[in-house]
């Protein structure tokens, strides 16, 4: 334990004339720099908080916290930590309690940038130069030569290199979650989702709470709001239905502000970014920190909002190639129902019933190696693909109003393997999977049966893929209940009769399952039947 220090009279250690007024009160509005004061004597933190009253740095306040033991300080530290500066005895409940505290700080709480002044009554039972060169502390100081002055001195300077240890850490942190967060935005693929990730990489970056908006300017759109809410989160997410600002006025000027100047605005709590992108698409951001955001997260905000720019300029581009892509499938498949008349409506609604199915199994964990994002996007628009050979079949047998005879049935088989080779060579222009390749599969394994007695392959179990085995579901489902050249509708009964009837050697079961699921609790996704 250490001695109990007197107050030399020269010095006036720790002490000034105005020792009389009350310490005032923190600001509300900036986060105080804390201070832990470790000694195990009270009077030392009396006189310590008593010369560190009403000092600021940067017009942050200090905040003092106090321990009484080294043990009592690492609590204190795991507790807080965003401790700036620790003003620390050696001896206390141990002669080297301190020292021990020092390497348990820099050691086991891999804290490597809050600063640590040693205050000793006892320099003999540690000399300076010695703990200097063996522990990673930032001063040493005798508790004789601390006066007011000095302590003012010292805990400036101290403030001063954390802040700027602090500042290259969140660079680097925050450097890293941006390319980080940009990865994720880049997979995003639809407006709302973005904006919703968008929120919550601004979330992660800061390490504040969920509360944010994310809003759209509409230049001139015809029935949409000027300023429409893309994404909400916490405190308000009942924004969301309204999908505008005319309940929140004030914050609503603000974003206003934002997008007449063009630039993002710091008027906490109402810090709003803006965000452009090369589409002329502007974009604001509110968040609400619980302090005003110091310098550099300011320039991470400005860097992260470049990495939104481009991820979204990312999305649009691919947005418009997706819906060049569907535009070029709705004309292949318009080529084919040019011929058949019959099929127009039918193709609309494969389309959607494929869907509904790929959920239906996705959501029963069938296939889950096959149920990619990608498969349940395309599997639905590629399915209108599924009968594009037919251009190669003649009329007389594409439109005869009977029975085919068996020469007539070959050649009309033969528009699986057409198709299947048509979107093939097409689809080798396009780099990895897409509504072509996904619609090859689909128009040449459409007839397969499960069973391996389908053509044109004769492909069995999951040999035929996974688009194909829902389609032919799909595409028999239609065709039976509805009226074809030569045939009559079917009622649901015995189409679903024919069809459950046919699981395991014509169809998956796992399909079947899943479209009798739909049918049973009445969720088809359109009328099917005349």
């Amino acid at each position: 334990m250490s001695q109990q220090a007197s107050l030399p009279d020269d010095d006036n250690w720790l002490l000034d004339d105005n020792d009389g007024e009350e310490t005032p009160r923190p600001s509300e509005v900036r986060k105080p720099w804390k201070v832990l004061i470790v000694d195990d004597e009270k009077d030392v933190h009396t006189a310590t908080r008593i010369a560190l009253r009403g000092i600021s740095y940067k017009e942050r306040p200090l905040e003092l916290l106090s321990a009484y033991s080294g043990a009592e300080a690492f609590q204190m530290l795991q507790q807080h930590q965003d401790i700036a500066l620790i003003m620390l005895d050696v001896v206390m409940e141990s002669e080297d309690a301190g020292l021990r505290l020092v390497h348990r700080i820099r050691e086991e709480l891999t804290n490597g940038v809050v600063r640590i002044v040693l205050r000793t009554g006892q320099p003999g039972q540690a000399p300076e130069q010695e703990v200097i060169l063996n522990y990673d502390i930032n001063d040493y100081k005798t508790k004789t030569e601390l006066t007011t002055q000095k302590l003012f001195t010292t805990t400036i300077a101290s403030l001063r290199a954390y802040e700027n240890l602090v500042s290259l850490e969140k660079n680097r942190q925050g450097l890293a979650k941006i390319l980080e967060s940009a990865s994720d935005l880049y997979q995003l693929h639809s407006l709302r989702e973005f904006a919703s990730g968008v929120l919550r990489q601004i979330s992660a970056l800061l390490d504040i709470g969920t509360d944010g908006i994310l809003c759209v300017r509409n230049d001139n759109m015809v029935g949409r709001p000027e300023l429409e809410i893309l994404a909400v989160s916490g405190a308000y997410e009942y924004l969301a239905e309204s999908g505008d600002l005319s309940n929140e006025p004030h914050l609503a000027a603000v974003f206003h502000q934002v997008f007449k100047e063009k630039r993002s605005i710091y008027q906490h709590p109402y810090d709003v970014l803006y965000i452009s992108s090369r589409n002329r698409r502007e974009f604001a951001v509110h968040f609400m920190p619980q302090w005003p955001l110091d310098a550099v997260e300011r320039d991470l905000l400005n860097v992260f909002c470049q990495r939104i720019s481009a991820a979204y300029d990312n999305l649009y581009l691919y947005n418009q190639l997706r819906s060049a892509q569907e535009a070029t499938v709705v004309a292949l498949a318009d080529l084919a129902e040019f011929r058949d008349t019959d099929t127009g409506d039918h193709v609309l609604r494969v389309q959607k019933l494929t869907d509904a199915i790929a959920a239906e199994m996705a959501g029963d964990n069938h296939y889950p190696e096959l149920m990619t994002r990608e498969f349940m996007d395309m599997v639905g628009m590629a399915s209108i693909l599924h009968d594009i050979g037919k251009v190669a079949t003649p009329d007389n047998i594409l439109l005869k109003p009977g029975k085919l005879d068996p020469e007539e049935r070959a050649i009309m088989e033969q528009h699986a393997t057409i198709g299947a080779q048509i979107l093939a060579k097409s689809a080798r222009l396009v780099e990895g999977a897409s509504y072509l390749s996904l619609g090859s599969e689909i128009a040449g394994g459409h007839h397969e049966h499960f069973d391996g007695n389908g053509y044109p392959n004769k492909l069995k179990g999951q040999d035929i893929p996974l688009s194909a085995r829902i389609v032919a579901v799909v595409d028999v489902f239609d065709a039976l209940l509805n009226k074809r050249p030569y045939k009559e509708p079917w009622s649901m009964e015995d189409t679903m009769k024919y069809i459950n009837g046919r699981a395991g050697t014509q169809f998956d079961p796992h399909v079947v399952a899943a479209l009798s699921r739909l049918v049973g609790e009445d969720r088809l996704p359109v009328q099917f039947g005349d």
